[in-house]
């Protein structure tokens, strides 16, 4: 009975963890760390040698099992499109956990793709 007690636990846990999101801040900290393209905010722009290649990109991230995986899948997404539009480099605009249904968040990102010497 303990055992299946703490496993009860640990699924309750980790079902309240998937359900959660990350603060702005939290993302813009940790966004940065998980993609291989270079992470530029919008006042860094201005005094960048960067190129637009695509504006008003969005990707709809792939559900995780806590708000880190689903940041750590929309980096993937964020990579692949700055690859795809041949940049290095990337301005988040906007991001935003949608309610899928009453237990599960989807994580949408709105980003524009750039080239940086």
């Amino acid at each position: 009975m303990n055992k299946l007690l703490k496993l009860n636990l640990i699924g309750v846990i980790l079902f309240l963890t998937s359900c959660t999101t990350m603060s702005p801040l939290q993302v813009h900290n940790s966004l940065p760390t998980l993609t291989k393209s270079k992470y530029i905010t919008q006042s860094e722009i201005e005094t960048s040698n960067c190129k637009y290649l695509t504006k008003g990109r969005s990707f709809v991230a792939p559900i995780g099992m806590t708000a880190k995986n689903d940041l750590t899948n929309a980096a993937k997404g964020i990579d692949e499109w700055v690859q795809i539009d041949g940049g290095n480099a990337y301005i988040l605009k906007s991001f935003n956990w949608v309610n899928i249904d009453k237990d599960t968040n989807q994580l949408h990102v709105d980003f524009d793709t750039l080239i940086c010497e």
